[in-house]
């Protein structure tokens, strides 16, 4: 098993990393550490050295990514961290001690090489890269300085020196994001409603009209039982409702494809070789510079 660390600039940055690891690099567990960590960094086998800068990284808001992995799946995993946005730790120290940070003294001792992509650091006994490739220890000697570095002097004949050419690549993955939601739903809502109706009433009155006339023969028959009945009537109104389908609302999805374009900056190193040697029994000549790229 290798263990991989790798330092984010924001937690929330550090567990997105630590998500994608365990849905798409299949289900590798990686653990996130904050400013509330601070004291694990110690059982993470870190270079006191990088310890500190992982510090001032909490300090800032950052976050870190550990896991254990196997040696089949450590580039893998090494590049699922890198596209998540891992920082290069030696990167972003420098960047902090042009703003005036320092370790403390303690904390000066030689670390190992971190990886570009991700962060990750090696045993502390692995030599520490001199500025121009050559591992410390070397018979060659380092003395005087020019812009970009320091001059490297070969001694002995069968002394190498070498100057690797680094170059950035881009990469642009994709994840889904959420962008809000949309929901319907139905509700009763009670509205007072007047109608007008027109209404017919019949009604019974009974009349008393005194009269004063002799009975002629047609009014003998009014000695006879005799009844009358007469009936009220009136309409009422009557409410009935009928329930119909007056609309409809629908959700329903639609998908389309975009193309957009993503804009960054690639750096690359290039080596510019100097050739002023003069050639035996030839007058000296003006020196030639040969710039070229490897």
């Amino acid at each position: 098993m290798r263990a991989i660390t790798a330092y984010f600039d924001s937690v929330q940055a550090a567990e997105q990393a630590a998500f994608a690891l365990a849905t798409r690099v299949g289900g590798v567990r990686a653990k996130v550490y904050d400013a509330r960590n601070t004291d694990i960094l110690g059982d993470l086998s870190l270079p006191e050295g990088d310890a500190t800068t992982l510090r001032e990284g909490f300090r800032r808001g950052g976050g870190v990514v550990h896991a254990e992995v196997s040696d089949g799946r450590f580039e893998e995993v090494a590049d699922a961290l890198e596209a998540s946005g891992a920082v290069d730790l030696d990167a972003r120290e420098a960047e902090w001690r042009k703003e005036g940070w320092a370790r403390s003294a303690a904390s000066t001792t030689a670390t190992a090489a971190v990886s570009p992509a991700v962060g990750a650091t090696t045993n502390a006994s692995t030599p520490t890269a001199s500025p121009l490739g050559a591992t410390a220890g070397a018979s060659s000697t380092v003395s005087g300085a020019v812009a970009g570095g320091m001059v490297e002097r070969l001694g002995r004949a069968d002394d190498e020196a070498r100057i690797p050419v680094v170059e950035e690549r881009l990469r642009v993955g994709k994840r889904e994001a959420g962008h809000g939601r949309v929901r319907i739903r139905s509700y009763v809502v009670e509205t007072p409603v007047q109608e007008q109706v027109t209404l017919h009433e019949e009604r019974v009155n009974v009349e008393r009209r005194p009269t004063d006339r002799p009975l002629t023969g047609a009014d003998e028959a009014l000695f006879q039982e005799r009844t009358i009945e007469a009936t009220e009537t009136a309409e009422e109104a009557v409410v009935a409702k009928e329930a119909r389908v007056v609309e409809e609302v629908a959700l329903h999805k639609t998908a389309e494809e975009r193309t957009e374009t993503v804009r960054d900056t690639i750096r690359r190193t290039e080596v510019e070789v100097e050739d002023d040697r003069v050639p035996a029994n030839t007058p000296a000549a003006t020196p030639k510079r040969n710039p070229g790229t490897v």
